[in-house]
């Protein structure tokens, strides 16, 4: 079946690369092993670029070696939300007796993802781009996307869940629903340097 996938980048790597050395992840390999009797007509990865943080100045460099990597797959494209970092008044979890009960806190979230990846799933789908969807997330606020295209179009929609905790939502309305293990994350590496038209790209060495 001539299949698309649409990867949520921060939820796949919080759920199932972060901490691991399975980071430098080749998507093109993964979903050649996670979906061997399909054809994989396009990826979509969706995320949004990370800011240099204090405590790890090198972090923004990782991920932008990541994504040119990633950009080497000829059928993948990448789509961008953003960040947003935004002061919030939050309470604290033992204040003192004589003290505040609240602190001001900067909260930064990401945006746009599953929004986008809603997007282009629902628009790719009308527009009969492909047999099957796969979508790599634990996200429950993309059921109604899902349930969109399976009762409207009447095309199959696969879940592929990178955390250990399950989304009933999830399970419930997708065609099929599978967990990722570490075997094919560990057999879906990119080699450690890798060339594209402005250069080389090398995996981080604190990866």
């Amino acid at each position: 079946m001539r299949t698309n996938v649409y990867v949520d980048g921060f939820n796949l790597y919080y759920g199932a690369v972060r901490g691991t050395p399975y980071r430098w992840l080749d998507l093109a390999r993964l979903c050649r092993l996670l979906l061997p009797q399909h054809t994989v007509n396009r990826i979509r990865y969706f995320t949004a670029l990370i800011q240099p943080r204090d405590d790890d100045p090198q972090q923004a460099q990782r991920q932008q070696a990541y994504i040119r990597a990633l950009q080497t797959i000829p059928n993948l494209t990448v789509h961008y939300g953003l960040f947003l970092t935004r002061p919030v008044r939050m309470p604290l979890a033992s204040p003192p007796p004589n003290g505040p009960r609240t602190v001001d806190v900067l909260r930064t979230e990401e945006k746009g993802s599953d929004v986008n990846l809603a997007t282009h799933l629902l628009v790719d789908g009308f527009d009969s781009d492909f047999e099957l969807a796969v979508i790599i997330s634990n996200d429950s606020d993309l059921v109604e996307p899902i349930k969109i295209i399976r009762a409207r179009l009447g095309l199959p929609v696969g879940v592929l869940n990178p955390h250990p905790n399950q989304s009933r939502a999830l399970r419930d309305a997708a065609t099929f629903y599978r967990y990722i293990r570490e075997g094919p994350l560990q057999g879906s590496q990119f080699p450690t340097t890798i060339s594209d038209k402005t250069g080389t790209i090398t995996k981080p060495p604190t990866w």
